[in-house]
């Protein structure tokens, strides 16, 4: 159960701030895209690009990481938010987090993957040995396989918060 845990849970990536990060030490964030960064429409919530400049801004690096095998989609993410992508990575096999680690030229310890599914972000980023944020989806739409797995995810989310009384 534990690799199924975060370390962090939050209701958004704006939520990860400097002092979150500095008091885990943390340098990198391997970022997900879809009902992380933008919605099922593909719009990105207000907030998203001002909070992914004052991490760099910082010195923290960044990279996304994301499952779907549409490049243009995270290509355009990427693009407008000026940071480097992985797509169609396979998560939760070891692979993707591998490529990404290389790409931020950081130890594995001081990076966290961000990301709103445990079978998919939060079990990578265990199994990679980073530091899981889980954070709330964007939208409640989702693709169809997402589905299919939300209701176990919140099963586990709710043994976690039970067991650290958030």
């Amino acid at each position: 159960m534990k690799l199924l845990y975060p370390k962090l849970y939050l209701n958004s990536v704006k939520e990860i701030t400097i002092d979150i990060l500095k008091q885990n030490k943390i340098e990198g964030l391997i970022l997900d895209v879809d009902n992380t960064l933008i919605d099922y429409q593909k719009n990105m919530p207000e907030g998203i690009k001002s909070w992914v400049q004052t991490l760099k801004q910082k010195g923290i690096k960044l990279c996304i990481l994301s499952n779907t095998n549409d490049k243009i989609k995270v290509q355009k993410v990427a693009e407008e938010l000026k940071i480097p992508y992985i797509y169609f990575a396979k998560k939760p096999f070891k692979k993707g987090f591998k490529k990404a680690k290389e790409k931020l030229e950081l130890e594995t310890k001081k990076i966290a993957v961000v990301g709103d599914q445990i079978l998919t972000d939060v079990l990578g980023a265990n199994r990679s040995n980073m530091f899981s944020i889980l954070v709330k989806p964007i939208a409640q739409k989702d693709i169809w396989i997402t589905k299919l797995k939300r209701p176990i995810e919140q099963r586990i989310i709710r043994k976690y918060q039970k067991k650290n009384h958030n």
